[in-house]
């Protein structure tokens, strides 16, 4: 007779409180108390200046305050006066939406292109990085929008290259046909911040696609067609999130630019300066505060359209 053995699986230890698990427990809730209190500035500033302040301004958003008096609630009053009674607000959402739509493409265009290039194995490749990224630091800057509007002054540098031609030039930033294009240059050059991201992505691609392709016989624009595009489509889609919010919120810009009006004729009334000057110049801060709201709502409506548009056209390794 064959003699079977069976393996006893041993029972799992039970920690034992008269053996250290109490001790144990009380040095994880001493941890835990450690922990907290580390935290408590960071959750006293979320409370104080994020939370209370947001709160605020939607309880003032109902309200008409001056700064200087107390403020009177008026319900919906402020936000219906923004749509019906108030053309200089829709002046700045066309402005705003105009700047929007045409400079995010063309500056992710422009930095998709550079990161590209640089992309080839150029010397000194750390070089060039660093210096196509300072746009980003300094573009939002007083100082660069100030250059900026010398630049394109009746007697700026752009006007002096022109005359060199014969061309007889203009006050690009006092016309206002030409002045929004001025800012939509200046935020197409600040394409740093993408370009790097951009340039990272690329790098992430295997160069066997590339080899395969080029055994298969594509040519360039086929393999950037089939190949760059669709595996650099979550990095556009990071880019594109994150352009868009930052462009609906710029301000700097527009103000140093139009000595802080909006000018020529309401052409660069951004909606945050025009908000700037209802809080501060008009002392309506309860329209203000409404117009702060309806700006949140815009962008997180078209931040949650793009996160669902995301899913026919951002391809995640096998998966769109």
């Amino acid at each position: 007779m064959t003699e079977v053995s069976v393996a006893v699986k041993p029972k799992r230890a039970v920690p034992d409180p008269a053996r250290g698990g109490h001790r144990s427990t009380k040095r994880s809730r001493r941890e835990a108390r450690a922990a907290y209190l580390f935290l408590a500035p960071w959750f006293v500033g979320l409370l104080v200046i994020t939370i209370g302040p947001i709160f605020a301004s939607l309880y003032l958003s109902f309200t008409d305050y001056s700064l200087l008096e107390e403020a009177k609630w008026v319900g919906f009053d402020n936000y219906v006066k923004m749509f019906t009674e108030d053309p200089r607000f829709i002046a700045s959402l066309k402005v705003t939406t105009i700047y929007v739509v045409v400079s995010v493409p063309m500056q992710l265009a422009f930095a998709l292109l550079l990161a590209l290039v640089l992309d080839r194995g150029l010397r000194g490749l750390s070089f060039y990085r660093s210096v196509f990224y300072l746009p980003s630091l300094l573009g939002g800057s007083v100082a660069i929008a100030i250059l900026w509007r010398k630049v394109f002054g009746a007697d700026g540098l752009v006007n002096a290259v022109l005359g060199i031609f014969g061309i007889e030039g203009q006050g690009w930033v006092g016309h206002p046909d030409y002045a929004l294009g001025t800012l939509i240059l200046l935020h197409v050059w600040t394409f740093g911040a993408p370009m790097i991201i951009f340039l990272a992505g690329l790098r992430q691609i295997p160069a066997s696609y590339y080899e395969a392709a080029s055994v298969d016989g594509a040519g360039k624009w086929r393999q950037f067609k089939s190949i760059t595009i669709p595996l650099l489509t979550p990095i556009i889609f990071f880019n594109l999130v994150l352009e868009l919010i930052k462009s609906f919120q710029s301000f700097t810009q527009a103000f140093i630019v139009s000595g802080g009006k909006g000018g020529p004729a309401d052409s660069t009334l951004f909606y945050t300066l025009y908000l700037y000057l209802q809080g501060f110049k008009n002392y309506d801060m309860g329209y203000a505060a409404a117009m702060a709201w309806v700006l949140l709502l815009i962008i997180a409506g078209l931040t949650g359209v793009n996160f669902l548009a995301s899913k026919y056209w951002v391809f995640y390794g096998d998966t769109k």
